[in-house]
């Protein structure tokens, strides 16, 4: 009977155990796309003022995220129905956020309108999410396949559905999207304002953590910086030391030894996300 009833709980959701991106997020280490992609995020002006900087109007901005985190672990992992009750409340929030920019920054003049339900803006919010998770896991997990990217970009589509995008917002294949990548970073749309270079990375890089835990949270931020692409990298400021190639040796080095040694021997108690092991 038990057996019966965990088979029905992975059936009952948006995802199964066989798609990719249950594979994906399962792991723990994925935990190291988190601050990435909320830095790209907050180098879109219009973004980082429609879903990081109006928050700070509304509450404290890490019970902003911790909420979300809730929302992304239960699309992945938990029933539909869950799912699609806790996307409507964050689709009917998002209708409420909208404003005006009170300075202009980069190719956005001041006075510029947003609104967080804006399908460019949720796009670059996914695309964030979606290239800092294919990263990650490639590192520091084990390789994935064109095809298995493919699939991984296919069942977050249907997350960006979710969330208000319809199919016409979102690149329809792992080019197209790799394509709206080289467009956004060579592009004029980004632009790490002065508000993101103090505040957006004091709430990413400077979180409330016991003293216990901050030589683990300085290792998470040298990581951090380091997968950053290096336009977005240089715009934040981050120091230049380490030299970048050395700061990339270390955490190259550092994720083979994750991939190699750390993970086979790890008991899937520690490897895997809770969510995942129960579902």
């Amino acid at each position: 009977m038990k057996d019966t009833r965990r088979n029905h709980k992975r059936m009952d959701g948006h995802f199964t155990d066989d798609s990719m991106l249950r594979r994906v997020h399962r792991e723990r280490a994925m935990v190291l796309s988190g601050p990435r992609a909320l830095l790209m995020q907050a180098a879109h002006p219009l973004a980082v003022s429609g879903l990081l900087a109006h928050s700070e109007g509304f509450d404290d901005p890490y019970a902003r995220l911790a909420r979300t985190a809730v929302v992304m672990d239960t699309i992945a992992f938990g029933s539909r129905e869950e799912a699609d009750h806790l996307t409507a409340h964050v689709r009917a929030m998002h209708r409420r956020v909208k404003g005006r920019l009170r300075e202009p920054a980069g190719a956005y003049p001041r006075g510029t309108p947003y609104r967080a339900d804006d399908p460019e803006l949720l796009m670059w919010i996914l695309f964030t999410l979606v290239d800092s998770a294919l990263l990650v896991y490639r590192m520091y997990v084990g390789p994935l396949s064109r095809a298995e990217q493919e699939a991984y970009w296919q069942d977050y589509k249907l997350i960006g559905r979710l969330f208000g995008l319809r199919d016409r917002d979102m690149p329809d294949t792992l080019s197209d999207l790799f394509a709206y990548r080289r467009r956004m970073l060579d592009g004029d749309e980004l632009h790490v304002t002065p508000w993101a270079r103090s505040r957006a990375r004091q709430i990413v890089m400077e979180p409330p953590v016991p003293r216990w835990a901050r030589p683990l949270l300085d290792t998470v931020n040298f990581i951090t910086v380091d997968l950053l692409p290096g336009r977005i990298r240089r715009e934040y400021g981050f120091s230049r030391v380490p030299p970048s190639s050395v700061r990339t040796l270390l955490v190259a080095s550092g994720a083979e030894y994750v991939k190699r040694a750390l993970l086979p021997v790890l008991p899937e108690r520690l490897r895997l996300v809770p969510s995942a092991r129960a579902a």
